[in-house]
């Protein structure tokens, strides 16, 4: 798949969870469960690593624990269990990777890779619990216009160079002017979301880059949703810190 269908698949997840945030939370929960096995089936295969079917398994399980966990936990604990499923499945990579015992090929890799499509699956819980956060959606949009403003910009088929403090910085701006326009939220705090978001996307972009070549289907998914779901971690906290 081309680079850009990386960007269409992003936005999609984006559009997908704005809209269940805003219909009920058995369809956030959905989208939340949906996301983090996509980010599970699709992250191996962005690496290029073996034994993917089994560590799709482990990689999607804990972020599908992760999202039942934050839209069932009584608040403020919304992401007390998301250490937890982490934890469970970094230790479960470990232990596959012992039983494939040594010899096998890319050991290191796929402990390494697989850790990380963990964190990014696990995180994706982050945005039921921004939404739950004092009952209060305009978070998740303000969150996800700068995400979706970052994710445009790294369709543009610029230098790297150009394009990520052009990501950074149009995120930035698109926080504030979404926080204006949806919310009461303070300029100063929905800029620095939209500047944390874009640059997390931004890099993303990088990995894509180095990767160098063409992306299978469910390659392109897990690239592509693995950072949509880590951003809304980092918009639960942005709101809880400097906003609540």
């Amino acid at each position: 798949m081309r680079a850009w269908s990386i960007g269409v698949i992003g936005l999609a997840g984006l559009a997908a969870i704005v809209g269940a945030s805003y219909a009920s939370p058995e369809a956030l929960l959905a989208v939340g469960v949906l996301t983090a096995a996509a980010v599970g089936i699709g992250w191996p295969h962005f690496l290029g690593i073996p034994a993917r079917k089994t560590l799709a398994v482990l990689i999607g399980l804990p972020g599908v624990g992760a999202a039942v966990a934050a839209t069932y936990l009584p608040a403020p604990g919304f992401l007390d269990w998301t250490p937890s499923f982490m934890a469970a499945g970094l230790m479960a990579i470990f232990v596959m990777q012992l039983i494939r015992g040594t010899g096998q090929s890319q050991r290191l890799e796929s402990i390494l890779g697989s850790s990380a499509g963990v964190l990014l699956s696990c995180l994706g819980a982050g945005w039921i619990a921004c939404s739950r956060f004092n009952g209060v959606r305009e978070m998740v949009l303000v969150a996800a216009i700068s995400a979706a403003v970052a994710l445009l910009a790294g369709l543009i088929r610029w230098p790297d160079r150009v394009v990520a403090p052009l990501g950074v910085v149009a995120a930035g701006l698109a926080g504030p002017l979404a926080g204006l326009v949806f919310s009461d939220i303070a300029v100063i705090p929905a800029a620095i979301a939209g500047v944390v978001v874009g640059a997390v996307l931004v890099s993303f972009r990088r990995l894509v880059i180095l990767r160098g070549e063409s992306l299978s289907f469910p390659a392109a998914l897990g690239i592509g949703l693995g950072p949509v779901s880590a951003v809304g971690s980092l918009a639960y906290f942005i709101d809880k810190l400097l906003i609540f």
